[in-house]
């Protein structure tokens, strides 16, 4: 069985995915991770050079790779189900759960204010509620691929140990 994190950025995704992968005694996959390996240069890196198009089209293909891996908690980028058919994909593998680490606005501008630097796709933003602004919208328009998951977990003022709790509780 696998376990397909999905959820903004800053959500906690590959926090609850390496907890979990320990504690279920799972692999665990970081696709942003396992991208950065195939092609041998950073997110960041592949975003400046080769663009954004260039990005989402061999996201697709290494995400068609690391689903089909066995026994794996795999964690997926924030924008990787709304893509493409991307959310189809992850729906329709075989002996496989999504779980959508679902975090508010207030929570998530508080986890990523001070990482702009290591995200590219908010690395722009100058204030607080331009941030606010930027992630109120993506939510708005990925919120329809990240309510197609198995399982939706609010994880505000949650502890890493009660999500992966939870998560084991909704899925086992």
């Amino acid at each position: 069985m696998n376990i397909i994190l999905i959820g903004y950025m800053g959500s906690g995704k590959s926090t609850i995915g390496k907890k979990l992968s320990q504690i279920l005694d799972f692999e665990y996959v970081d696709l942003d991770n396992y991208i950065e390996e195939k092609e041998k240069n950073t997110i960041s890196g592949i975003f400046k050079t080769k663009g954004e198009i260039y990005f989402r089209k061999i996201e697709k293909k290494y995400l068609e790779e690391v689903l089909i891996l066995p026994n794996s908690v795999i964690s997926l980028g924030g924008g990787t189900p709304s893509y493409g058919d991307n959310m189809k994909l992850i729906t329709e593998v075989e002996d496989s759960k999504s779980v959508y680490l679902k975090a508010s606005i207030p929570q998530l501008v508080m986890r990523l204010k001070d990482e702009k630097n290591k995200r590219p796709l908010i690395s722009h933003l100058k204030s607080e509620e331009q941030l606010v602004e930027f992630i109120g919208k993506h939510l708005f328009e990925r919120s329809v691929f990240y309510n197609q998951s198995n399982v939706t977990l609010s994880v505000d003022n949650k502890s890493v140990n009660s999500i992966v709790e939870e998560v084991i509780l909704q899925l086992f």
